[in-house]
């Protein structure tokens, strides 16, 4: 999959596509439901989903509480197993932010990308102030020579499927909730980073990982299935996984913490991808480590047995 990062500077070939719009936070069942239609509307061309870095929520709120379900690494990851061609990661700045409805619909998507035909949902906005609707960008379609495809939203059994519902879902403890509109378990993925090595010194050494700038799960213990997708240990296994700020040892950065089943090795520096699949029991403070290394015990076994009922 090619990434294209300005659309000030788009070459010949990356030019014709046919794209997916938004912000694909999650790449939930609606996000694939709108790609899908993009890749039905010109069979024939390139398959391209157009996206921004950062956020437009983090450009706009920079101090607002992390919300993203993924980081634009993971997001590329995931369209493309999903087939996408071409990622159109524009910058999002100011320049671009300034642009009114029309001038995005020309100088972006027209003249900028030249894409031939758009895909987007029913509760699309764009533009200065998101000014445009989808209606709208229909309307700039048939003037400047893009096709346009609305897409209804998608619905799950308990409801509509957003990025937000999915957030409630995974402050709420209810992985499989969240799961249900992604179409795959929620996955936290990044680098392994040197830790404090408590939990080499109980007995369960553990992977740690930021969340630094991604929506936080409730804290507490899950039940894991782990990817570890570079380096001597490639490969999937099984694990369960503390999510929090560690209260036995005082004040801590939020982070995640992934004892890995039947496992040695050195992970450092190692891209892992973390799925949460079921939520054991909350972070709490014992009375004693000793207290604490027997839950640990009880956690993984727990952790075991919903996995491999899976």
């Amino acid at each position: 999959m090619k990434i294209v990062r300005d659309y000030q500077y788009v070459s010949a070939g990356d030019r014709g596509a046919t794209a997916a719009i938004g912000n694909f936070d999650g790449v939930h069942f609606g996000h694939r439901a709108v790609i899908e239609l993009a890749r039905k509307a010109a069979p024939d061309a390139p398959l391209g989903v157009l996206t921004f870095e950062p956020h437009p929520r983090e450009y706009f709120a920079p101090n607002a509480p992390p919300f993203r379900l993924m980081n634009a690494k993971a997001r590329a990851t995931r369209l493309e197993k999903l087939g996408v061609d071409i990622l159109y990661e524009l910058k999002f700045y100011t320049q671009l932010a300034s642009l009114t409805p029309q001038a995005f619909a020309e100088q972006v998507i027209a003249d900028g990308l030249g894409l031939s035909h758009v895909v987007v949902g029913a509760d699309f906005c764009f533009g200065k102030d998101r000014a445009g609707d989808a209606s709208d960008l229909a309307s700039f379609g048939d003037k400047m020579g893009f096709g346009v495809t609305i897409a209804d939203l998608v619905q799950s059994p308990s409801g509509n499927v957003s990025s937000t519902a999915i957030r409630q879902a995974l402050t709420d403890g209810q992985p499989h909730l969240a799961a249900e509109m992604l179409g795959h378990w929620h996955r936290i993925e990044g680098q392994v980073i040197s830790g404090e090595q408590r939990g080499r010194k109980l007995g369960y050494p553990t992977a740690n990982m930021s969340i630094d700038g991604l929506h936080p799960p409730k804290f507490g213990v899950y039940a894991v299935l782990i990817d570890i997708l570079d380096g001597p240990h490639a490969g999937s296994y099984q694990g369960a996984a503390s999510i929090g700020v560690r209260p036995m040892f005082g004040e801590n950065r939020a982070n995640l913490e992934t004892y890995i089943f039947d496992f040695s090795g050195d992970l450092y520096g190692a891209t892992v991808s973390v799925a949460l699949v079921d939520f054991l029991r909350p972070e709490i403070k014992f009375e004693s480590v000793s207290a604490l290394v027997d839950q640990m015990h009880k956690d993984c076994m727990r952790a075991r047995t919903i996995l491999d009922n899976q």
